[in-house]
């Protein structure tokens, strides 16, 4: 009879019979069984998510597009026009797409650009005191131009004077004009281009990567309209109303080249050009330097806006961009973020940067499909209520309440959190769109303002004084009047004792403040926008 082996002291160790257990066949195939249901169960998750996600998603897009707009944003590229047709076809206009072109006057190599970096800029008002408009310092502009013709060394402090009365400015205004000398054929020819009734610039719509497209001629656009400014001014302060016209007349023209443009910088660029025009507008009401011809060819070119109107064109399309950046992000990864999120991803901790690349590579595709609706209802949410179009309102405090919706995303841009509620590229883009209904308002005020006092004045020169009520203007001197964009209501109006008026709206705060501005032309948060 054999002798019964005894087990040796690493049979008798619990990892042995552990291992034992693990590598037995019975084991095996119940490892293999689970492992069955696990893939299953994920396939089934990930298929199911996928399918959720893009029904969602679909349904979303096929409603909106069929109630609203366009989502793609190809749809709001302009289309080409006839060369002949094209302002931005001319020589100079092509000229800022190229980048050789050191001779264009609009490189702050002119005059002009050496004497800006000389002017003070004293924007908020002393302390203790409310916002004044106030006429183009033309005396400072003189010393200015003078500086850099005798290559003096720049003032520390740059210039600035209170000599702002009428004589002072015209006796300074011919040497004004004599500095802008050397832009003068680049004017002529942008006068003689604004004859074309279209633009189109030649920008490269990369529909991969649409925040690399370049606009070069958006900062040439406002440095002109800055330029023409300064000379509408000084031309004013001569007496020279119809060349000072003609000049308005070319910076309008040009800030309207941008309008149908799918960038929103665009349009707040073609708001900043429309906002330098009212300047020299402002200054020939104040002096009363224009006549009723010119003031109704003013009212012409100022009614029609209505950037209400325009900014729901822009948003349209901005809804369209950050589609794209979605589908851009599901073909190069959540890495790519910081291709165009910029410091918002990059100043991420680094275990949120490798957290970001673990989940890029478990994401099922319908996480994609997730960000687009996401995205689009924290656009809605975040507009929500804050314009209406048909009656041309700014409501303040809905903004204010959909801001406040929006903080969470602003706090969470580029960080994991955001992934997991599929809003990463809510968060990264909607939180500094939150303020564009207040400019919005503001540029609307401020051309319905300016077209109410043209008829103001135009009232002055038929009957000798301003009127006792808006409602006098219409019809003769104004077909209708515009309302408040904040109340809904006509412009509040007074004449003073001193035979002139104030008229203003009452603000973003949406108190009336007796025509007292706050800090600022259009503060946020106390006084009135006064014309």
């Amino acid at each position: 009879m054999e002798e019964k082996l005894q087990p040796t002291l690493w049979e008798r160790t619990t990892t042995h019979r552990f291992l034992t257990w693990l590598f037995s066949a019975r084991t095996l195939r119940r490892g293999l069984i689970a492992l069955g249901w696990i893939v299953s169960l994920i396939a089934l998750f990930y298929g199911v998510f996928n399918w959720w996600s893009r029904h969602a998603w679909n349904e979303y897009r096929q409603q909106y597009e069929a109630r609203v707009a366009p989502l793609d944003w190809k749809a709001y590229i302009p289309k080409p026009i006839p060369d002949s047709d094209n302002f931005a076809a001319t020589p100079f206009a092509r000229a800022w797409f190229t980048h050789n072109n050191d001779t264009n006057f609009l490189l702050n190599s002119d005059t002009y650009g050496r004497a800006a970096d000389m002017i003070s800029n004293r924007a908020k008002p002393p302390h203790g005191r409310h916002y004044e408009k106030q006429p183009e310092d033309l005396v400072a502009w003189q010393k200015a131009f003078a500086v850099v013709a005798s290559h003096e060394p720049k003032p520390r402090d740059g210039f600035r004077t209170d000599q702002l009365d009428l004589a002072s400015r015209a006796q300074a205004a011919p040497a004004v004009l004599d500095g802008l000398k050397n832009d003068a054929e680049a004017f002529d020819e942008l006068r003689a281009a604004s004859a074309r009734p279209d633009a189109r610039y030649p920008v490269v719509y990369n529909l991969d990567h649409p925040w690399t497209i370049f606009v070069p001629h958006l900062a040439k656009i406002k440095g002109t309209c800055l330029r023409l400014k300064l000379k509408a001014c000084a031309e004013l302060a001569l007496g020279q109303n119809e060349i000072a016209l003609d000049d308005i007349k070319l910076m309008l023209y040009l800030a309207d080249t941008l309008k149908t443009e799918p960038f929103l910088i665009s349009y707040l660029v073609r708001n900043a050009c429309v906002q330098i025009a009212v300047q020299p507008i402002w200054e020939g009401l104040a002096e009363h330097r224009w006549n009723d011809a010119q003031l109704a060819q003013l009212q012409g070119r100022l009614v029609p806006y209505d950037f209400l109107s325009d900014l729901q064109g822009s948003l349209h399309a901005e809804r369209g961009e950050g589609l794209v950046v979605v589908n851009f992000l599901k073909k190069k990864g959540l890495s790519a973020a910081a291709d165009f999120a910029g410091e918002s991803v990059s100043a991420t901790h680094g275990w949120e940067d490798a957290a970001l690349a673990m989940l890029e590579l478990i994401a099922p595709s319908g996480w994609y499909d997730q960000e687009k609706l996401h995205y689009c209802q924290n656009f809605d949410a975040g507009y929500h209520g804050s314009v209406d179009i048909e009656s041309k309102r700014a409501f303040p405090s809905q903004v204010a309440a959909n801001a406040i919706k929006s903080e969470p995303l602003a706090a969470e841009a580029g960080k994991w959190p955001a992934f997991f509620r599929r809003e990463m590229v809510a968060a990264l883009m909607l939180p500094a769109l939150t303020r564009l209904p207040c400019k919005a308002a503001s540029m609307q005020t401020a051309t319905d303002q300016a077209a109410v006092a043209c008829a103001l004045e135009r009232y002055r020169l038929a009957n000798g004084q301003f009127p006792d009520s808006l409602q006098a203007l219409v019809p003769s001197f104004i077909a209708h009047l515009p309302n408040d964009v904040i109340t809904g209501d006509s412009f509040k109006y007074r004449r003073t004792d001193d035979g002139r008026f104030v008229l203003y709206s009452v603000g973003w705060n949406e108190k009336d403040d007796g025509g007292i501005p706050g800090k600022n032309m259009f503060d946020t948060s106390e006084g009135d926008w006064v014309w």
